[in-house]
This record gives structure tokens, sequence and C-alpha cells, in this order.
């Protein structure tokens, strides 16, 4: 496998997917991106556009650069609401049409939360019965891969720190079709101390411990606005927040990234923010 770790950015995609989306890619420098094909904050299931979609997954094609989608900040296959797990593998089952409709390698969701104390056991039976379909469809079918993100901890969150991906993973039999997103952002506010020197390789090691070698698909590249355990998940640009710049070379040398795309959710104003984020992350490349 490369060593090569491609840096991209989560990018806007409000005009057309392809319209919008190509040109940021240019702008920013982008060698990997990731968008919603949904609003992400809500449960409408739009088709989509075939000629943007054919463009704009030619368009990266052509560019080298692979794409992962983001699912809707509202998936929460955990919670004690029923229609809540519904409307939640719903958007799963679209956002892995979308995929495959766009050439995407990967649908990034977050783990979800129980809600109430006492439902973790439920909570995580609901996991199985929701995703262990959309594995099964998506793996016969080619393709993309679910890949889960930990969350920023708090609210009887089902998976934050990394050693919580175990029990996660276990509730679907470690399906193959079941990759992991790592937030350094999320893992700090649960209370990883990314920015201790060695912090970042200690964490990562534990990932790899917990999910296997190749297990981890994409990594969210995102410094901090608050303190380590806070449960916050503010994004800061990267060097400017409170994890720092050390703990992403650490990151970027680690050899469990090494060809691990990695994308940024930081802020930007127009596209200067992610291109200068790009910029530090490709520097710190070994």
């Amino acid at each position: 496998m490369s060593t090569r770790r491609p840096v991209g950015s989560h990018t806007p995609t409000s005009g057309g997917l392809a319209r919008a989306a190509l040109p940021y890619v240019d702008a920013t420098g982008s060698q990997v991106v990731q968008v919603y094909v949904a609003n992400s904050r809500g449960w409408a299931l739009p088709a989509g556009d075939p000629a943007q979609d054919a463009l704009f997954a030619d368009g990266c094609a052509t560019r080298g650069v692979p794409v992962y989608i983001h699912a809707s900040l509202l998936v929460n296959l955990g919670s004690p609401t029923p229609a809540t797990v519904e409307k939640s593998t719903q958007t799963l089952a679209h956002a892995l049409r979308r995929g495959r409709a766009i050439g995407a390698r990967g649908v990034v969701f977050h783990a979800g939360s129980a809600v109430d104390a006492g439902y973790a056991e439920t909570a995580l039976r609901q996991v199985r019965e929701s995703l262990l379909p959309l594995l099964d469809e998506t793996t016969a079918s080619g393709g993309p891969l679910l890949l889960v993100e930990p969350s920023a901890g708090g609210g009887r969150s089902l998976a934050s720190r990394v050693e919580h991906l175990g029990p996660y993973l276990d509730a679907v039999d470690r399906h193959p079709g079941l990759g992991v997103c790592f937030d350094t952002c999320h893992a700090w506010a649960a209370g990883h101390d990314l920015a201790a020197e060695g912090g970042m390789t200690a964490t990562l090691d534990t990932l790899v411990a917990t999910v296997g070698a190749d297990r981890l698909k994409l990594i969210h590249a995102n410094d901090s606005k608050d303190l380590c355990g806070s449960t916050r998940d503010r994004h800061e640009n990267i060097g400017k927040g409170s994890i720092g710049e050390p703990a992403f070379a650490e990151l970027m040398a680690h050899p469990a990234t090494a060809g691990i795309p990695v994308v940024v959710e930081t802020p930007s104003d127009r596209h200067e923010g992610h291109a200068t984020d790009i910029a530090t992350l490709t520097r710190l490349h070994p």
C-alpha cells in the first residue's frame, strides 16, 4: 500500500455537485473530497441530478481524487425513538445509493447515542439490526463502505473513545463492510490527550489494537477550540487550536495512517482556510 496520505476537504455542493465542488477542489488543492448528498441536519432524501453526478464522478476520477460522503448529522441508530432509527436507516441506505452513483469509496456516519440511561445494550442491538442488512447489501454491490465515526462524547454515546469501537464492531460481527473514520477533534473532546508528546501516536496505537490494522479508512483532521475531555465538537484550523501542530505531525507519520485519505472540516472563508490547512498537513507529511 502507498504511504502517501492524500489531503483534502469537506467541500460545499450548493448550486450543483460538479458545478460547486470541482472548482473548490481545484482552488484548495484537495487530493480527496468529502461531500453531503442531503441536508446535513434534515431527513430529506433528494434523488440527485444524474448529469451533475456524472460530471462530478468523471471530474474526480480525472483528477485522481477519491470521494467520500458524510451522512446527515441526525443519524442515530441507537436512539430510543423508533422513528429516528427508521429515518437513520433510510438515510444511510440513501447515502449508499448516492455513493454508488458518484463513485464514493465510503459513507461516514456518527456512532450514535443511547440517549437514555440503561438503554446502551438495546441500542447496540438496534445498531446490529439496522446495519447488518445495509452492510450485506453494499458489500454485495461492490461498495461503498460504511464508516463509523466515534463522537465527541457525552450524551451516552455508543462510541466516543477509540476503545469503545470494539463493542460497536462486535455488534455487527466485525463485518468487513464497516470501516472506521477517525476524527481528531472528536478524540480530543472524548479525552484522548493528543497534544501530549506521543499522545496522537498512543491513541492511534490503541485504535489499531481495538479495530485491527485494516479497519481505518478515513481521517478527519480538525484542531479544537476547546480543552481535552470537554465533549465539545468545535473545530479549529490546524495548529490554531488546543491540539496543536506537533500532534498532526505525529498523525501524518504514524504507520496506521499510511495510504489513508485525510479530510479537513475546519473553518474556511470561501476556500482559504481549507487551502491553508491542506498545505500545512501536506508539509507535515514525512
